[in-house]
């Protein structure tokens, strides 16, 4: 599922409509807020070689993934909250790159990036916009790893033994920025862009390894209601 830039701003348009016309607050001190929503998530690849006796120059790219995702949030302070997000598995296909290029899937992983996050909302929480910033502490849990005939071809040819690998979980950090806009005294909708630094290593059965550095992007929309 694409999100396009040109449905994003029409989405902002018809939410900042509604939000004019409400002057209800949200996300003051002590509110909890619980939204629901849909992730993309985004893989920014940087790979390195898998070591010999794979070809030189043997990379590797990750597609991306959109999945459902539950956020509750808590108001510290009227400007200052702290926000769980939470998700369902992300799947995502392993490619061919570099030096194998256009060789197809070698295999596919599920990862949970669970993220807490602390933020500073902007202006009051009468305002019909509260824009947002924030730096969360994410866990990326890789599980479920599996390689296809062609890892196996690439990492040990003439093999009859699959290749099975592993990815290393990782602590990191994720950096947030985001608007909210309410529609009335107790439903709002947001939009949020995060960016994760996420460097790894991938360990191959062959004894073989591979550095990658995805750093993810991912771009939520949530609908969400204020208690």
């Amino acid at each position: 599922m694409k999100v396009r830039f040109k449905s994003v701003v029409t989405m902002l348009g018809v939410a900042a409509a509604l939000a004019c016309a409400s002057t209800a607050s949200a996300q003051s001190k002590g509110q909890l807020t619980a939204k629901f929503g849909i992730n993309q998530l985004t893989p920014k690849v940087e790979s390195g070689d898998i070591s010999a006796p794979a070809l030189p120059g043997t990379k590797a790219d990750v597609g991306r993934d959109t999945q459902p995702v539950l956020i509750f949030a808590y108001g510290l302070t009227d400007n200052i909250s702290t926000e769980l997000a939470l998700g369902t598995p992300y799947k995502h296909r392993i490619y061919g790159a570099g030096a194998i290029a256009g060789t197809g899937e070698l295999g596919t992983v599920q990862a949970l990036p669970p993220t807490l996050f602390l933020q500073y909302r902007f202006f009051q929480p009468s305002a019909p916009f509260r824009p947002f910033v924030g730096v969360g502490a994410t866990y990326a849990y890789f599980m479920k790893e599996r390689g296809s005939f062609k890892m196996t071809a690439v990492t040990n040819p003439g093999s009859n033994v699959p290749t099975t690998f592993s990815i290393d979980n990782k602590f990191t950090y994720t950096l947030q920025a985001g608007v909210a806009m309410n529609f009335n005294e107790r439903w709002f909708g947001d939009v949020t862009v995060n960016k994760a630094r996420l460097r790894t290593n991938v360990s191959f059965s062959t004894g073989q390894t591979q550095a990658m550095k995805l750093d993810p992007v991912s771009v939520v929309l949530a609908v969400g209601y204020k208690f």
